[in-house]
């Protein structure tokens, strides 16, 4: 048996001082004051002195080791002692191995498939409890946010396709009572019994006039078009304060690992 070593850094490699800063102050409030998480990379170390984690790259693996606690992309945090496994180091070495065929760097996602969630597959297969929640619960945090706003863009196009198709019909049915009443409204043949007189068909050529004007204005859309509006520009809220800024918070890759 073997003792399973996590590894916490802070993420601090991007490139910017200021940046690392706000980093920092985020974990030491987010973590260190109310225990809820924050922006952390983390790596496993079990047998030896390295320590395996997973990060992007173009191309190969994106498994690595390095000296444990040593990791010089980041600022170290602390240790944790995750518990014992059972496999021998000829099993961990080919657990190793097959990690590093199924974990390419170029997969690397950073809120779905991050250093954190490497370590987590790792911890299971060495038969370990996985990672304290708060080291990737910002990542987990992000990926469900935006699995709820994929859903609900998809929801609303199913919305307007449908709203699309019932107006199409509606369409259709206005414009068969329209031809109906204007076509009988145009005989000349004399009343006979259960047939509208003069004054009725009047009030109908009048009323097929209205829906006329009325189809005419209410037309519906096709689902293409009223998808094209969405994505114009010039169809945008324009009910936005006019001193708005328009400034954008980068993303940076590199976080959690």
């Amino acid at each position: 048996m073997a003792e399973v070593f996590l590894h916490i850094y802070d993420v601090t490699n991007s490139g910017s001082e200021k940046t690392n800063n706000t980093i920092l102050q985020i974990n030491r409030f987010f973590k260190d004051g109310i225990g809820l998480g924050g922006i952390f990379h983390s790596a496993i170390q079990v047998y030896g002195d390295d320590e395996w984690s997973y990060g992007y790259c173009e191309q190969g693996t994106g498994v690595f080791s390095c000296p444990s606690s040593k990791n010089p992309m980041y600022t170290y945090r602390e240790k944790i002692v995750l518990g014992k496994t059972n496999c021998t180091i000829f099993m961990v070495n080919q657990i190793l191995r097959e990690l590093s065929r199924e974990w390419p760097g170029h997969t690397y996602d950073l809120l779905s498939k991050n250093c954190n969630h490497f370590c987590d597959v790792l911890c299971d297969r060495l038969g370990v409890p996985k990672l304290p929640g708060w080291v990737n619960r910002f990542a987990h945090a992000g990926d469900t946010a935006l699995e709820v706003a994929g859903n609900t863009a998809m929801r609303i196009k199913q919305a307007k396709t449908e709203l699309v198709s019932a107006s199409k019909v509606a369409y259709r049915f206005l414009s068969n009572v329209t031809s109906n009443v204007t076509n009988g409204s145009n005989g000349s043949s004399p009343q006979r019994p259960g047939t509208l007189n003069s004054s009725d068909n009047g009030n109908l050529r009048l009323q097929g006039s209205w829906f006329k004007g009325l189809l005419n204005t209410a037309k519906p859309s096709s689902s293409t078009e009223i998808e094209n509006k969405d994505d114009d520009p010039n169809h945008a809220i324009t009910n936005q304060p006019k001193n708005q800024s328009r400034d954008s918070v980068p993303i940076h890759h590199s976080a959690f690992g």
